[in-house]
């Protein structure tokens, strides 16, 4: 079985999922509701919630005659965590980039025109 984090990634990698991710952040909706916009079957439908479910994105409650859909927000805080940690890896690395280019002299710097055409 893959990591909880890969299974969300794997999920959301299909378009009609993320779809309907995006909708259920705005409310929570039945299978048919969630079916409504799509030009499938309403089992199309159930087979990618049974995805994102897997995932731990989605669950399902009953209440009385309708059975909603939810979304587990929470699940987004472990995407959240991974992302940043890469994100904040790479502004640092262009802070020293910034920082290297900055103190070299300025008849170095790639930039300058004074170097255009003339031998390496």
């Amino acid at each position: 079985m893959a990591d909880p984090l890969s299974q969300v990634f794997s999920a959301l990698a299909d378009p009609t999922r993320r779809d309907i991710v995006a909708r259920l952040a705005v409310a929570d909706a039945t299978v048919g509701e969630l079916a409504a916009p799509y030009d499938v079957t309403v089992q199309a439908v159930s087979k990618h919630l049974k995805v994102l479910e897997d995932a731990g994105l989605v669950s399902r409650s009953r209440e009385a005659q309708r059975r909603p859909v939810h979304l587990e927000a929470e699940v987004f805080d472990l995407m959240t965590k991974w992302i940043e940690r890469y994100r904040r890896q790479a502004e640092e690395r262009y802070r020293r980039l910034d920082d290297v280019l900055r103190d070299m002299p300025d008849d170095v710097r790639p930039d300058n025109p004074s170097q255009e055409g003339s031998p390496p």
